[in-house]
């Protein structure tokens, strides 16, 4: 089985001015050689500044979303090749707020992800359940389908990251037990296996959002099928972020 290295990746949403640029220098400063990958997702109108402060450094850079689309009349939509030539390296697609406040559906998701690997970004594709679905049981059979629906047939390994964010963790400061975690991560990796074949299912990183922070991002990074964390607020600060970075390099 290969070794999967493991990812630190910070989702900033909606915030950050400007003067937030300084974080990237401040997290920098503190990071000599990560052993893992550090992906930040900043606005898209700091990427730009983002990208040139981060050349020469292990931060890599990825936007938030992205229209399916190459160009066209999309008022206020940013295409993949955009975020590329801006300077980043991937780009979340069907993150649940997208979901849920835009509507976007699994195949608009497919879209979008197919529409990164156009332009020669990873697609981070999110999954995830409700508090309705996780107390119905219905946990793996909504995963299950978003992975059905949001992945596109071509997708390959290197290209693709499935990011598991279970919607009533995001944000909320509760996370699901250490089992629960491994449960849904050991099925999602199955579900690609049977649908790609063993060396996908092998080389793919699975990502675990939902209130990760340094206290407990290690012993959720120590699951079998965890690679990583997909972080929200707690990725805005270098100081908050770096000790999620450090537990994501120990394991690697």
């Amino acid at each position: 089985m290969p070794t999967r290295r493991k990812m630190a990746a910070g989702n900033w949403k909606m915030n950050g001015l400007a003067e937030a640029l300084s974080e990237l220098d401040t997290l920098d400063a503190t990071l000599p050689r990560p052993r893992c990958d550090v992906l930040l997702c900043p606005p898209a109108t700091l990427l730009s500044s983002m990208a040139a402060l981060a050349k020469g450094t292990a931060i890599k850079l990825g936007g938030q979303d992205c229209h399916w689309q190459e160009k066209g009349a999309h008022t206020g939509d940013i295409s993949a090749e955009m975020l590329a030539d801006a300077g980043a390296v991937a780009v979340i697609v069907g993150h649940s707020e997208r979901r849920a406040d835009h509507g976007e559906d699994d195949a608009t998701v497919r879209a979008k992800a197919e529409a990164a690997h156009r332009a020669g970004l990873t697609a981070i594709i999110c999954v995830g359940e409700t508090g309705d679905d996780r107390d119905a049981g219905r946990t793996l059979d909504v995963v299950g389908a978003q992975l059905d629906g949001s992945i596109p047939d071509n997708a390959d390994a290197a290209g693709t990251i499935i990011a598991y964010e279970p919607v009533w963790a995001i944000g909320t400061g509760r996370t699901p037990t250490l089992g629960d975690i491994e449960e849904v991560h050991r099925f999602i990796r199955a579900r690609l296996t049977d649908r790609f074949g063993d060396a996908f299912g092998d080389a793919v990183r699975l990502l675990y959002g939902g209130s990760v922070k340094a206290g407990n991002a290690a012993e959720i990074f120590e699951i079998a099928d965890v690679d990583g964390g997909l972080v929200g607020g707690a990725s805005l600060k270098a100081s908050d972020f770096k000790g999620i970075v450090d537990a994501a390099s120990r394991l690697s």
